[in-house]
C-alpha cells in the first residue's frame, strides 16, 4: 500500500497516478485518507501531551512525598486520575482512527510508473516486442480442446464430473507433458539463479493482505471459513510472505525465489470460445519467480525477468509478444507490468501466459519488509514477481501450434523431460 506520508505530501501526484488507472472516487478517497491521518496525528499529539504531563506529575508527587507536603500530593493524585482516564479514552480513539486509516489505505491501488501508457482496457496496452513466426497449420487443424479429446490427453468432462467446470483431468502423455513443463520451467529458473522453494497452498489472512490479494480480490479466492485460510491464487502470495516482518541486510540483495504450485481462482465463470478448454480454469499449475530487490536495482531486475521469460519462449519456439499494460488494465498492486502472450494459430488469437511486474514499495509497506541501508536506517525493499510460466495456455499454444498430420510434435527442449517426440 502507499505510505500515508507520501499521499499527504504528494496529493496531486497520487491523484494523477490514480487518474491514469481510471480509479473511481480518487479525490474522495485521497482526501478522506489525508483527513483521517490529520485526525490521527492530532489525537497522537494530544495523547503525547497528556502522557508528558502525567510523567511530570508523577515526578512532582515523588518530590512532594519527600518533603512531606501530603495535602498537595492528594491534589496532584486527583489530577493524575483524570489524566489517566483521558489517556485511556485517547488511546482507544487513536486505535480506532488508525484502523480507519489502515482500511482506507488498503483500498487505494499503487501509483503507475511514468512509462505506463494511458488507457482503460486491454485494447490500450502497448505492444513493445514481438518474436517468432506464426506457423501455417495443415488443413483440418484443431483447437486444443478438440486435440485433447482426439488424443485422449485431457478430459474436461471427467473433471466436470469430479469437481465442476474449470478442473481438467490430464491423462497419459498429457499428464507427462504437464509434469515435463513444470520441471523444465523450474530447471530454467534455478539455472538463472532462483532458489527453489516449496510453499503451502493455503495462506492466512495476513498473507493475503501482505501481497495485496485482500481485500482487492477477496471474491476471486477460495476461502475456508472454518480456519480462515485462503487457497492461493498464485505462488507469489506464500513466497513473498516468507519475508513479511523481516529486516534484511543490504548485502542480502537480490533475493531470488522460484516455486511450483497449483493455483486456485474462482473468477472462471464466463462462457464462449475465448474461455473454452484450458483458456480459463479454476485450478491450474504455474511456476513463479519472485525477487526482493534494493530500490535502486528493481527496474534493472524487472528487465532481467522479462529477458528470462523471453529465453524460455524462444527455446519452446512459440510465437509471442510482450505488452506493457496500460493504467486501466494493470493489477491493483503493480507499478509496471509486462504481459507475455503466445499466439494460438488454431484459435487465431493471443493467449496471455505470463505477467511480470514491479510493485516497488507497495507490497513491502504492507509486509513491513525492510532493509538497513548503509547509514543504518530502515528502508522499504522493492518486490517483483512473474509467471515463468503459467502452464494451461502454454500447453494450449504447444498443442495447437505444434500439431502436424502425424500428431503433435514436442519441442526439442522438452523431449528430455517427457521422453517422447510425438503425441499421436
Amino acid at each position: 500500500m502507499l505510505q500515508v506520508a507520501f499521499i499527504r505530501e504528494n496529493r496531486e501526484t497520487v491523484l494523477k497516478g490514480l487518474a491514469k488507472r481510471n480509479f473511481k472516487n480518487a479525490v474522495e478517497m485521497v482526501d478522506k485518507t489525508i483527513l483521517a491521518d490529520e485526525e490521527r496525528r492530532a489525537i497522537q499529539t494530544e495523547l503525547d501531551a497528556i502522557l508528558a504531563e502525567s510523567n511530570k506529575l508523577s515526578k512532582d508527587i515523588g518530590d512532594l512525598f519527600k518533603s512531606g507536603e501530603t495535602q498537595k500530593v492528594a491534589i496532584l493524585k486527583e489530577k493524575t486520575v483524570l489524566l489517566k482516564d483521558k489517556s485511556k479514552e485517547l488511546t482507544e480513539n487513536l486505535q480506532q482512527k488508525a484502523n480507519e486509516l489502515q482500511e482506507l489505505l488498503y483500498l487505494i491501488p499503487n501509483i503507475p510508473n511514468e512509462i505506463v501508457p494511458e488507457g482503460i482496457s486491454a485494447e490500450d496496452n502497448l505492444n513493445v516486442f514481438q518474436e517468432g513466426e506464426i506457423p501455417k497449420l495443415h488443413e483440418g487443424a484443431m483447437p486444443h480442446w478438440e486435440l485433447a479429446k482426439k488424443y485422449d490427453i485431457i478430459d474436461f468432462e471427467l473433471g466436470n464430473k469430479i469437481s465442476g467446470a474449470g478442473f481438467p483431468v490430464y491423462k497419459g502423455k498429457g499428464a507427462k507433458l504437464q509434469r515435463a513443463l513444470i520441471n523444465y520451467f523450474l530447471d530454467k529458473n534455478t539455472a538463472a539463479g532462483y532458489d527453489e522453494v516449496q510453499v503451502p497452498h493455503l495462506v492466512n489472512e495476513a498473507s493475503g493482505f501482505g501481497t495485496g490479494q485482500l481485500p482487492d480480490k477477496e471474491g476471486q479466492m477460495y476461502h475456508d471459513a472454518t480456519d480462515n485460510l485462503y487457497l492461493i491464487p498464485t505462488a507469489e502470495v506464500p513466497v513473498t510472505n516468507i519475508y513479511r516482518d523481516v529486516i534484511l541486510k543490504e548485502t542480502e540483495f537480490p533475493i531470488c525465489k522460484t516455486a511450483y504450485t497449483p493455483c486456485f481462482r474462482r473468477e472462471a465463470g464466463s462462457y464462449g470460445a475465448h474461455v473454452r478448454g484450458l483458456n480459463r480454469l479454476h485450478q491450474f499449475d504455474k511456476v513463479e519467480i519472485v525477487r526482493i530487490e534494493h530500490p535502486s536495482n528493481s527496474y534493472a531486475a524487472l528487465n532481467l525477468m522479462v529477458n528470462h521469460v523471453k529465453g524460455i519462449l524462444q527455446e519452446l519456439k512459440l510465437p509471442y509478444r510482450i505488452l506493457r499494460l496500460c493504467g486501466g488494465d494493470m493489477g491493483f498492486t503493480s507499478a509496471l507490468t509486462y504481459d507475455f502472450e503466445v499466439f494460438s494459430t488454431a484459435q487465431d488469437r493471443w493467449l496471455e501466459i505470463s505477467s511480470v511486474s514491479n510493485f516497488e514499495t507497495f507490497q513491502a509497506n504492507r509486509l513491513k519488509l525492510r532493509f538497513k541501508n548503509s547509514e543504518g536506517k530502515s528502508e522499504l525493499a522493492h518486490t517483483l514477481n512473474g509467471s515463468s510460466l503459467a502452464l494451461p495456455r502454454v500447453l494450449a499454444g504447444l498443442l495447437e501450434n505444434c500439431q502436424t498430420p502425424e500428431g503433435i510434435k514436442i519441442p526439442d527442449a522438452l523431449i528430455p523431460y517427457c521422453g517422447f517426440e510425438y503425441i499421436n
